[in-house]
């Protein structure tokens, strides 16, 4: 299973996104669409990087009954991006309706993760706001377990949990990391960070990176940092 480079596209607008994008001259990096750009310019955005020729995660984290999951993940699946994914919060049932409304008539549907537990959130948080009284170790790895159980292709949890996850799940169960920071970046909002070299050796599959490339001064150089350090021999 090959390594990748998610570059989160969190801008505010599709004039900015496209601009950021425009940088890469001849190369089609793997991008993320979140919530910020999807809400601002609806599923035209999707239709237009994807068809400038990238890969797409479509980053909206649903979260409700499973019927209305399943009805959503049915729009989704028109939008040929390649990976979407929910919060495994959910429950195994809205995990399978996500499934079940992805896959299109042929049988086939984007990848399909769940979100363990969101990068911005430590132990402390875990313990005293989300009344979750396991370690964070734990807790990510039994919803792992169940969002595997429940047909899923992977999940979203920080780098310091991929490699257990693996370890336990499978090689090819895929760990998409956010979170990632270079040693000599700020490391922002996010509590749970690791650098692309030290994601790459504890397992990442894929790294999402957004501000250390989008806010840096040349976005180009910063990518192909990235790329070499996680993807590089």
């Amino acid at each position: 299973m090959g390594k990748d480079v998610i570059i989160a596209c969190d801008f505010p607008s599709k004039e900015k996104t496209l601009e950021f994008l425009d940088k890469f001259e001849g190369e089609k990096p793997f991008v993320k669409i979140g919530m910020e750009l999807f809400y601002a310019e609806g599923p035209d955005i999707v239709r237009e990087i994807k068809a400038r020729g990238h890969k797409i995660f479509l980053d909206l984290k649903l979260h409700d009954i499973p019927n209305t999951v399943k009805s959503a993940m049915k729009v989704l699946s028109s939008l040929d991006v390649d990976m979407v994914n929910v919060h495994a919060a959910g429950t195994s049932a809205m995990m399978k309706a996500a499934l079940e409304g992805l896959t299109r008539a042929d049988g086939t549907r984007p990848k399909l993760i769940a979100v363990t537990q969101l990068t911005s959130t430590d132990d402390k948080a875990l313990h005293e706001e989300l009344l979750i009284d396991r370690l964070m170790t734990e807790t990510v790895l039994s919803y792992a377990e169940n969002a595997r159980d429940s047909g899923l292709d992977g999940v979203v949890c920080s780098p310091h949990e991929a490699g257990f996850i693996h370890k336990a799940l499978g090689k090819d169960f895929l760990t998409v990391t956010p979170g990632v920071r270079f040693a000599d970046g700020s490391n922002d909002d996010q509590k749970r960070v690791m650098t692309p070299a030290h994601a790459k050796e504890v397992g990442s599959d894929y790294i999402v990176v957004g501000r250390p490339i989008t806010q840096a001064e040349d976005p180009v150089a910063a990518y192909q940092r990235c790329v070499n350090d996680f993807v590089g021999d």
